[in-house]
């Protein structure tokens, strides 16, 4: 693995500290505010260390309470609500300065055999000579805000190679739905629950600015106030975040200052592996000026 790799691993490796008690570390993406796929894997982590082995988690469904600090580490209360014959349930409350800043359920099973069918991977081009986002921002690094400068152009994680492109500088209205290829930046061992984490975490980049397409903004607008207010992810099987992931997202709609996105993530065998959707605030902001 390379070394951004090994510390997102590490990441998402939570300290237990009392019995349903973690703490993770947290990481500056240049955002001030903690990255909302950290809280997600993390979650997910704390709620995993609670549940029997051959229980995988298939879906969490959360909510963003208030913006977590990137400075700060995070507690994470898991609430053990029901182990059933098939199904284990937790809910987690991510914490910071006393307060609860995210807060989700997660579901687990055992594997089942039963009725199989999918929706098809769209027809796109492979991620073979695309350009990664990091590329990218390297060919527009002055016009990037100086915070975020130094992040969007060191080697990430997870290399992410979008197949629609968008200025986020001169954004112009077009259709709501976005197609980027993404996988791990080097091999993984053979621990599906670990490549579930860099999934969860993974999920979050992408899909809520996908709501502001039509609208020709971006997040880089100074009278945009853009955040996450919950997520939901559905987990269809085994994956491997060290081979391409093609990440599918389309928003059927916005309004009420808020825009709805959702999911589909593809291995390249065409198999749908996650199904994903979020809601965020898309806020013209008054006081901008």
């Amino acid at each position: 693995m390379s070394q951004v790799l090994d510390e997102l691993v590490a990441l998402l490796s939570l300290e237990a500290i009392e019995e349903n008690l973690f703490r993770g570390v947290s990481q500056d993406l240049g955002f001030r505010q903690l990255f909302g796929g950290q809280v997600l894997g993390q979650c997910v982590s704390a709620a995993s260390q609670t549940v029997e082995a051959d229980r995988h988690v298939h879906s969490m469904h959360g909510y963003f309470l208030r913006p977590g600090d990137a400075a700060l580490p995070v507690v994470y209360q898991v609430d053990r609500v029901r182990d059933g014959g098939s199904f284990s349930t937790r809910r987690v409350t991510a914490i910071q300065k006393g307060k609860p800043i995210f807060t989700c359920s997660a579901s687990f099973q055992y594997d089942e055999e039963g009725f199989q069918h999918q929706i098809t991977m769209p027809e796109v081009p492979g991620p073979e000579g695309l350009k990664s986002e990091t590329e990218l921002a390297r060919m527009v690094e002055a016009m990037i805000p100086e915070g975020m400068r130094e992040r969007a152009t060191s080697d990430k994680p997870i290399e992410i190679r979008p197949v629609t492109r968008i200025n986020p500088f001169d954004p112009k209205a077009c259709e709501p739905v976005k197609h980027v290829w993404f996988r791990a930046a080097g091999a993984l061992p053979d621990e599906p629950q670990l490549h579930k984490l860099l999934l969860a975490y993974a999920s979050d980049f992408n899909l809520l600015t996908t709501s502001m397409q039509p609208h020709g903004v971006s997040v880089f607008q100074k009278f945009m106030q853009v955040a996450s207010l919950d997520h939901s992810l559905w987990f269809h099987g085994d994956l491997r975040m060290d081979d391409w992931l093609l990440y599918a997202m389309d928003s059927p709609w916005s309004g009420n200052a808020r825009g709805f996105s959702r999911g589909s993530i593809f291995n390249r065998q065409g198999q749908l592996v996650a199904s994903v959707a979020q809601e965020g605030l898309t806020r013209i902001r008054e006081d901008w000026k």
